[in-house]
């Protein structure tokens, strides 16, 4: 048996057993060991580096390894396979995809104010913050000889009067612990429950100090995971919270995800990486940290795009991937906490927002809820960027919808020097048109030195090459520099950090290759909005609004997003970021049974494009894979500098 270390850059070593011909990646993943790989391991994205300390492995040279660098050591996880005992070191930004992936600040005062603002919004709609749940201060007479009542009669007619319904019922996890409950505390409880029109269902019972009951709202994103705690019946948020989603090893995207769960044991390993790797800890810590029982949580909401949804509650998600994509639900009534085991009463109900289509899911749902468009008059766009890109427009009247496989580059892969928005990454960047000098502002500590690029990153950089006359229309460098450099075969690239200004003592650079991956990116984005517009028979001039939500929107330059084409050219007091509007759908939701209502109908009123079989996308797409576009019309305001 061959044994296979893992030496975690500032952890300790792992190490497990393996048969010759075993993949690299596979093992690490098998260990438990996070290894990024965006692709999932079919070697196109070049993210999984280790480094062979000891013994050998069986691997090819790699074009995303240069020779001097395999030399050294490095390899692709999952490109070798292998055959004696070795050590792998596993470098820190391997790992830190989970552990330090910049997330939504919710505690910071702009994320706040986002997020009250559409609560408020919400309300003055006209939705109310109520639901059912409740906790009931309930006073027993205690049982004598005179007074042999059982005690589930007993609790049945004082609950009867305290709530004012005819039926109650007593699940078998309550009834368990019934007897010692009553007694311990003198026949003086507080009942918790939900109560649906005359009946009232116990959801648990405590001493009558324990009268908190609290919701929890979960936005499961493909790259992220947020979360808030609130009390009921109040709203007032008690604990947030976020976390990168432990799937992440198994691919950046939702079709390798799928691909994953196919294999065997798959599913399991999926749900597992989702429920026991991200949300269990992430749930225990804020119940932790607001001071709670995980069991006062009565009531949960979760939002989530359609793969999400299935791999969250263990379904087979083969079929959403496959034509004529249809995925195994919809909706879902009846989810318990205690089914998929997440740290809460076990007897609380789930509600899982509405998927609309197989790359439309209950994200976007909840997300159109809270951007209120469906509540206008006027024409909104509403964007969701993250790792998949959801679009959907229309106003009171209607509303239409698309996803966009604009792949994995605004999360940095299929970039070069590309990497998600942890700490050392690149996210914003301007340069001098004079000089070709670039200024950045990277992710973390501001005095450290970049490890790579970012989503928002790329945006700057991409537009202030177009705008400094850096590159063309096509993403071919057409200017020299002291930052521009060419390989032996002409391929130019522009460099923002040298080896000796980086912290991998690595060159960090965007190339015509990388340049013209994001294009593609930022066109599927562009093609799928003019699409929908035109299936609505209207053009870029009747938006009125322009509604930009999810992780990436945070950090994107707006104006920079028109001048390179990806978003309308419109202007730029049009557009407003929404914050995590997934979140703050799912808390209404947690919160409201009318806001779950009208999350529902909104689902259900929303019409779902595939833009696969739509005529003319194709075109519109290649149109759309230029700086700003083939039709400059559609960007008056996108500059280039002479």
């Amino acid at each position: 048996m061959i044994k296979i270390t893992f030496q975690i850059e500032g952890g300790n070593p792992v190490v497990i057993e393996a048969n010759a011909g075993d993949n690299l990646l596979d093992l690490a993943r098998r260990a438990n060991v996070a290894i990024d790989a965006p692709c999932s391991g079919n070697g196109s994205c070049g993210k999984c580096r280790v480094k062979l300390v000891s013994g050998e492995v069986d691997s090819a040279p790699s074009r995303h390894i240069p020779p001097e660098e395999y030399q050294a050591g490095w390899r692709l996880a999952c490109g070798c396979r292998v055959t004696q005992d070795a050590e792998i070191f596993v470098p820190d930004i391997a790992s830190a995809y989970q552990s330090r992936m910049k997330t939504a600040d919710l505690s910071s005062p702009e994320e706040v104010a986002l997020f009250t603002a559409i609560e408020q919004d919400v309300q003055a709609a006209g939705i109310a913050f109520a639901t059912g749940c409740c906790a009931l201060d309930i006073a027993l007479a205690e049982p004598t000889l005179d007074d042999t009542m059982p005690d589930d009669e007993r609790l049945t007619w004082a609950v009867e009067e305290a709530a004012g319904v005819e039926d109650v019922q007593i699940p078998a996890p309550v009834m368990v612990k019934l007897a010692h409950t009553l007694r311990e505390n003198g026949f003086h409880v507080c009942v918790k429950g939900c109560k649906t029109g005359a009946s009232f269902r116990i959801l648990d019972i405590t001493g009558p100090e324990d009268r908190g009951i609290y919701a929890a709202a979960i936005d499961i994103g493909t790259t992220t995971v947020s979360a808030v705690i609130a009390q009921m019946p109040s709203g007032k948020i008690v604990a947030k919270g976020s976390s990168g989603n432990g799937q992440i090893r198994y691919g950046a995207d939702v079709i390798n995800r799928i691909i994953e769960q196919g294999k065997p044991g798959g599913r399991k390993k999926l749900q597992d990486a989702i429920v026991k790797e991200t949300l269990t800890p992430v749930l225990a810590n804020l119940c932790k940290s607001a001071g709670i029982s995980a069991r006062s949580i009565l009531r949960l909401c979760v939002a989530s795009n359609t793969t999400m949804n299935h791999l969250f509650v263990g379904v087979d998600a083969a079929s959403v991937r496959m034509e004529p994509y249809v995925p195994s639900f919809f909706s879902w009534q009846g989810l318990l906490a205690g089914d998929v085991k997440l740290p809460a009463n076990p007897l609380a109900p789930v509600l899982l927002a509405p998927n609309i289509g197989s790359y439309v899911g209950g994200d976007i749902t909840a997300g159109v809820f809270a951007s209120l468009i469906w509540n206008k008059p006027e024409f909104s766009l509403f964007i969701d960027l993250g790792t998949n890109g959801e679009i959907a427009f229309g106003n009171q009247d209607f509303l239409v919808s698309c996803a966009c496989s604009a792949g994995p580059a605004f999360e940095g892969g299929d970039i070069s020097c590309g990497m998600r928005a942890t700490d050392g990454a690149i996210e914003a960047c301007t340069i001098d048109l004079a000089t070709m000098e670039p200024t950045v502002r990277i992710v973390g500590e501001q005095d450290q030195r970049p490890v790579g690029i970012c989503g928002s990153g790329i945006i700057d950089i991409i537009s202030e090459l177009y705008r400094c006359g850096i590159i063309n229309a096509k993403g071919l460098f057409i200017r020299e520099g002291a930052r521009v450099a060419r390989d032996r075969h002409g391929m130019g690239r522009y460099i923002l950090a040298r080896p000796e200004e980086s912290a991998t003592e690595r060159e960090i650079s965007i190339n015509e290759v990388d340049i013209d991956n994001f294009i593609r990116a930022k066109g599927a984005i562009f093609s799928a909005i003019e699409v929908l517009l035109t299936s609505v028979d209207m053009g870029i001039e009747a938006i009125d609004q322009v509604y930009v939500a999810g992780g990436i929107g945070s950090g994107i330059n707006m104006k920079n997003a028109v001048n390179i084409g990806m978003f309308p050219d419109v202007p730029l007091e049009k557009f407003r970021y929404i914050g995590n509007s997934s979140l703050t759908g799912a808390y209404a939701m947690a919160l409201s049974d009318q806001a779950a209502e009208k999350v529902d109908e909104v689902a259900k009123n929303m019409t779902y494009m595939e833009l696969s079989t739509y005529p003319g996308y194709m075109d519109a797409f290649v149109a759309a894979c230029f700086l700003p576009h083939t039709n400059r019309q559609l960007f008056p305001h996108s500059v280039q500098e002479a």
